[in-house]
């Protein structure tokens, strides 16, 4: 990333005017990417300021196609053609990654090809590389900036987390690692409503992925016609909740555009690369917090959200906290969405409990993402709804999976690191 256009982007972050989302898009795959962690960010910017950067999520930009049938030549062998009736050169999607093309198998099977963009690796590493060269220029010159946090090791882990879904074996290895787990869990916690697309392995390697195509309507596409009930949206909840608070190994990125709904009212879970591990002591702060606030227990909700600080906070700071927690959820339960969203709360909430000292570090973030996702579908669909009261049953039942007598107990730091060391590991063997 040029110096000039950094300096841009730190003014759409920073700036008085909304957030231009297109100019931020235009900026390059690494602006999107840092821009969609800052919207997970109230500690360092404005809420509303969040809220807005949350788009990056979902508006995707008008990106161009690039030419097929070189790239297929490229990235396969010269036999991989005689697999298939017919290839459609054009692609009907794409994005900064790859693009995708409609496909017939030699029975008739409709297929997809899913393939990765030539150009994208050298221009992102090339923008990384600059901007850690101009950050590390700042630090030089204003040392205080490090107390902000780690931004060289941010970077870091935004080029490995967006490298690794260059490689497409990483989609196949996550729907495994998916699929697994439903099938180890499956006697406390049956998922029959989960589903997840073929894929032919044998024909993919890691820039090009062959899936049976999909032809269910997506949940956003059932959210615009109004086809997606209440309880559609529960059950969605049901089974990605248990991935995320139960099991802790859960799809990334599991917005309204990367799962399918059938007429059988069954999920099927696309673009599984990017699978993320949850530390034992942040999944459970987490759903500690959601589930003794969905009983009204608030003291209790906000101690599981402290059990994720570094040292529990004492004095002026814990008071301060209980403060701003107590007000901040005087009379949440039992409001709809539409009167205050779990968004805006949980940007609210991060703030107040990171000046209690609590660490919301990467892991900590896909979890309140998916949460945003829910609910921003919530939002759109079902704006009357109370949701933290709709979701008790179901936080209920997730406690089959993780003991609630465990909740409100910290891990000490020691055990933490060992956690993280455990859970980089897993990263790797899912990714």
């Amino acid at each position: 990333m040029r110096l000039t256009t950094m300096l841009s982007f730190a003014r759409e972050l920073r700036g008085n005017k909304p957030v231009d989302i297109d100019k931020i898009q235009s900026m390059g795959l690494l602006a999107v990417k840092i821009g969609q962690i800052c919207a997970l960010r109230p500690d360092l910017l404005n809420p509303d300021r969040c809220i807005q950067l949350q788009e990056l999520y979902s508006r995707a930009p008008t990106i161009p196609k690039e030419n097929f049938d070189r790239l297929l030549a490229k990235y396969t062998d010269e036999n991989f053609r005689s697999n298939f009736k017919y290839i459609d050169s054009e692609p009907f999607a794409a994005a900064s990654i790859g693009q995708i093309h409609r496909a017939e198998l030699l029975d008739g099977t409709k297929v997809v090809i899913k393939i990765i963009k030539a150009d994208f690796e050298k221009s992102f590493r090339r923008d990384v590389k600059r901007m850690k060269r101009w950050v590390r220029m700042g630090l030089f010159f204003n040392p205080k900036l490090k107390k902000v946090g780690n931004p060289i090791g941010l970077l870091s882990h935004i080029e490995d987390y967006t490298l690794r879904e260059l490689n497409l074996l990483n989609e196949i290895e996550g729907k495994k690692s998916l699929m697994e787990l439903a099938d180890r869990y499956s006697d406390k916690f049956p998922m029959p409503k989960l589903k997840f697309p073929k894929i032919w392995e044998e024909l993919s390697n890691s820039q090009v992925l062959v899936m049976e195509e999909i032809t269910s309507p997506t949940l956003e596409s059932h959210l615009n016609a109004n086809t997606l009930d209440w309880d559609d949206l529960l059950q969605l909840f049901r089974i990605h909740g248990a991935f995320m608070f139960g099991m802790g190994v859960f799809h990334g990125d599991l917005h309204p555009g990367n799962a399918m709904m059938n007429e059988n009212k069954e999920f099927i879970f696309i673009d599984t690369g990017a699978i993320c591990v949850a530390p034992e002591h942040v999944r459970k702060a987490l759903f500690g917090f959601f589930y003794f606030l969905a009983k009204g227990e608030l003291k209790n909700a906000f101690d599981a959200m402290l059990t994720m600080a570094d040292e529990a906070p004492t004095g002026e700071t814990l008071e301060t906290y209980y403060s701003s927690m107590f007000e901040l959820y005087d009379g949440f339960v039992g409001t709809s969405v539409s009167e205050v969203s779990l968004t805006e709360q949980m940007m609210k909430t991060v703030k107040a409990a990171v000046l209690a000292g609590c660490s919301f570090g990467d892991d900590a973030f896909p979890i309140i993402r998916s949460l945003m996702y829910m609910d921003g579908m919530v939002l759109k669909g079902h704006p009357s709804v109370d949701l933290i009261s709709s979701m008790g049953p179901y936080l209920d039942e997730f406690a089959t999976l993780i003991d609630p007598a465990t909740l409100l107990k910290r891990i000490p730091l020691s055990q933490r690191s060992i956690l993280n060391k455990n859970r980089s590991l897993i990263s790797k063997t899912t990714a």
